[in-house]
């Protein structure tokens, strides 16, 4: 089993910064990679980006160039740094982790533990 902690949410304006946190815990050895997803009001929940445990990350193009992901292996937490932001990125955002490397990175299906979820709304 893998629990996952969000945090990091909150209100923004159009053009600022924010940082989330997924911190693991558990049997964290068996996560292939974290993808971070986010759900509008209405909308199914999207792709945003990943970074496997060998570093390599990946991103949707609506968030290529602003977002940004990176982890601390020490700690156990992956980050989402988010800059530029705009009101389209107001959205539940979630982390999640994948065990069975499929490389489907933007399949919800295939990951296995997921968050609770933080907030982030951005105001125009």
């Amino acid at each position: 089993q893998v629990q996952l902690v969000e945090s990091g949410g909150g209100l923004v304006q159009a053009g600022g910064s924010l940082r989330l946190s997924c911190a693991a815990s558990g049997r964290t050895f068996i996560i292939n990679y974290i993808g971070w997803f986010r759900q509008a009001p209405g909308k199914e929940r999207e792709f945003v980006a990943a970074i496997r445990s060998s570093g390599g990350s990946y991103y949707a193009d609506s968030v290529k160039g602003r977002f940004t992901v990176s982890r601390d292996n020490a700690k156990n937490t992956w980050y989402l740094q988010m800059n530029s932001l705009k009101p389209e990125d107001t959205a539940v955002y979630y982390c999640a982790a994948n065990i069975n490397y499929s490389g489907r990175y933007s399949f919800t299906r295939d990951y296995a533990y997921w968050g609770q979820g933080t907030q982030v709304t951005v105001s125009s």
